[in-house]
């Protein structure tokens, strides 16, 4: 099993854990928690291997992915209420998440021979759209659009770093692990201190 095999499969455990966390705000039944949990858990995944034309999807070629994150659904119904604060254990989780599927979506991308755009790109698409899926379909406000939230900008730093660390010459594993350490760094920074970037403010026009 390749490193990026492990960054996937860990990436969909994770993500499956916030989706089903997030359905357990919404109050889903059982399938429900499943839906919205291998929605999460392969979204971003499924759209990153369609644009790079990957057959099969990583998911369809193995089913045991689907198989982890309905585990982990299931395993959030029966415990999600002994949590005092969901949505800050959904903070965190999805924080390890975001930093573990950027670097699979990296990795992918690289070891496909694609250019540092498709490469940052794919590592962006691969960490943030699963989330983005999950809010939308539970009615919650995106993570993603959140006012001056970090977010895409830690993916963006992350995939980028990795291409940095790929052209200095790096191995494939250090450019990963360095990928998803400057992805969490900034996004857990953001959850402790509240780092934010600065949003547009409407002014009146001038007179």
């Amino acid at each position: 099993m390749t490193a990026v095999m492990l960054l996937d499969f860990a990436s969909v455990i994770v993500f499956a854990l916030t989706g089903a966390l997030v359905a357990s705000r919404a109050q889903l039944d059982v399938v429900g928690f499943c839906f919205v949990a291998c929605l999460t858990a392969v979204g971003g995944g499924t759209l990153r291997d369609l644009l790079l034309g990957r057959d099969p999807v990583f998911w369809v070629g193995q089913p045991s992915y689907i198989l982890l994150a309905c585990a982990a659904a299931v395993l959030v119904f029966f415990t999600a209420h002994l949590f005092e604060s969901r949505y800050r254990l959904l903070l965190w989780l999805d924080s390890i998440a975001l930093a573990v599927a950027v670097a699979a979506g990296t990795g992918v991308a690289m070891n496909l021979g694609h250019n540092a755009v498709i490469v940052v790109l794919m590592g962006i698409s691969t960490g943030c759209l699963g989330g983005l899926m999950r809010d939308v379909v539970c009615n919650e406000v995106p993570l993603l659009l959140k006012q001056g939230e970090i977010y895409a900008t830690a993916a963006f730093a992350g995939a980028a770093s990795a291409v940095l660390a790929a052209y200095l010459g790096f191995e494939r594993l250090p450019v990963l692990a360095i990928c998803a350490a400057i992805t969490w760094v900034l996004r857990s920074g953001s959850l402790i201190w509240g780092w934010k970037l600065p949003v547009y403010k409407a002014r009146p026009p001038r007179q």
